[in-house]
């Protein structure tokens, strides 16, 4: 069955030319030249008389090749479907038997994996140009039922997840992290940006989560000497005197990382590991990518999206963007680089359904000290995010930080759902793996309450 003459002659008779349109029927899309020259006759026709389709006579006439076919009976859909499935037959097997071998010649010998980008690129240009689709968007009265759908999903908790803060502070402002979002976390350099967002990495996988780690700037040992330290902490395995006031505290980050554990923490350090290794302290599972790792050379989107893939990661952590491979600046602007990669990943979060907290700096500024020249926690504006304003614009929380002398600071600088100003006091003591929400007096005064 000659699924374009069907089409075709449909339209014709339905007076709709506009259906090619609808449905990306472009000439590539059909089988023969006769077909295409239908197309154009058709198309250039309605072009010229306000959209209005030939008579059947005229295509005939004009076109030798066309067959008429009276009342087809064949939904556009159907038609539409067939004549797109061939098309990517074609397009497919001009790609394996023409342009895959050449490229494997001049790219692929010297470089597979770039020859995998090209290839899965490809592909997926042929899925995009031969996809079927002619509705555009939701009807919010037509497709309110898709609507109860997932409503009834996500408080099944079965489509939709809430990943909460290891801050309440944050918990009562915006509910927690919702999947598919992206955060932006900003701070002047030195003041723990990679502290604070590691710890709501481990709190993510506290709750069951996969945790996808980017840290660019800091080495997988390192890394890993502040999470356990963190996580021992959570487990309140140390205590610690730290200036007068006892803690429950995790293993010193400062003698993991110089291998200065004394013979009694260092054997208990190796029981937690071991019972970290049998699921205990951490439901959920952490994958960390260190600046240090011989593999990672790739830090693109692309490689981003493979490693959420491949990890079916919940929460992802890049740290900080400005060390990614930025995409092009298609816009030829200053920063447009960065900003595009911004909003690629917000992209990205949508597409994976995955929660991404996005590291950048803050200006440096002069105002953070008092009249005798002492520092000041000052967290930074949202008018003090360094390199681009895109990635305030395209989270859905922009979380300003400070540290000083073992105190924290975490401001909302932006809250789409509410919530900017406000500020979270925050114990700030990483070398324990201490980095916990400061309770109220109100809250204090509640333990006490019979």
């Amino acid at each position: 069955m000659h699924h374009a003459q069907l089409l075709f002659s449909k339209v014709i008779d339905a007076n709709d030319v506009a259906v090619l349109t609808r449905y990306g029927i472009t000439a590539k899309d059909l089988p023969t030249e006769g077909d295409r020259h239908v197309f154009r006759f058709v198309t250039e026709y309605a072009d010229k008389n306000r959209g209005q389709a030939p008579s059947y006579a005229e295509v005939t006439a004009q076109c030798p090749d066309f067959n008429y076919t009276p009342q087809v009976g064949d939904s556009y859909e159907y038609l539409a479907k067939e004549i797109k499935k061939h098309s990517a037959k074609v397009q497919f097997a001009e790609l394996v038997n023409g342009k895959l071998g050449k490229q494997f010649e001049t790219v692929g010998q010297k470089d597979i994996f770039k020859l995998f980008e090209w290839l899965q690129s490809e592909v997926e240009s042929i899925k995009i140009n031969t996809n079927t689709s002619s509705k555009i968007g939701t009807d919010i009265k037509k497709d309110a039922e898709s609507f109860l759908e997932e409503y009834r999903k996500r408080k099944a908790g079965e489509s939709f997840k809430i990943w909460k803060s290891k801050f309440a502070g944050i918990n009562e402002q915006i509910g927690g992290y919702l999947s598919g979002n992206m955060y932006t976390w900003h701070g002047r350099s030195g003041r723990g940006k990679s502290v604070f967002t590691m710890e709501e990495a481990i709190e993510a996988a506290a709750q069951g989560a996969n945790v996808l780690v980017w840290a660019m700037e800091m080495s997988r040992f390192e890394w890993m000497a502040r999470a356990y330290s963190s996580i021992s902490a959570r487990a309140g395995i140390v205590n610690a005197n730290i200036d007068g006031v006892d803690y429950e505290a995790g293993f010193e980050n400062k003698a993991l990382l110089t291998g200065k554990l004394s013979d009694e923490f260092e054997a208990g350090f190796e029981v937690f590991l071991l019972q970290m290794a049998e699921g205990e302290h951490l439901p959920g599972n952490i994958t960390v990518r260190a600046a240090d790792d011989v593999d990672f050379f790739n830090r693109d989107i692309k490689q981003l999206e493979a490693d959420i893939l491949a990890t079916k990661a919940d929460v992802v952590v890049v740290d900080p963007i400005y060390l990614m491979d930025y995409e092009a600046n298609t816009s030829k602007v200053a920063g447009g680089d960065v900003a595009n990669t911004s909003k690629r990943i917000r992209r990205l979060a949508g597409l994976t359904g995955a929660v991404i907290h996005v590291i950048t700096q803050a200006d440096e500024v002069k105002d953070d000290r008092d009249d005798e020249g002492n520092r000041e926690l000052r967290p930074p504006k949202r008018a003090e995010i360094k390199k681009t304003k895109a990635v305030l614009e395209d989270a859905a929380n922009v979380f300003g930080i400070d540290t000083l002398d073992g105190a924290g600071i975490i401001e909302i600088g932006k809250g789409r759902n509410g919530g900017e100003g406000t500020q979270v006091e925050v114990l700030y003591l990483p070398n324990f793996g201490i980095v916990r929400e400061v309770a109220t007096g109100e809250e204090v005064a509640k333990q006490f309450d019979f």
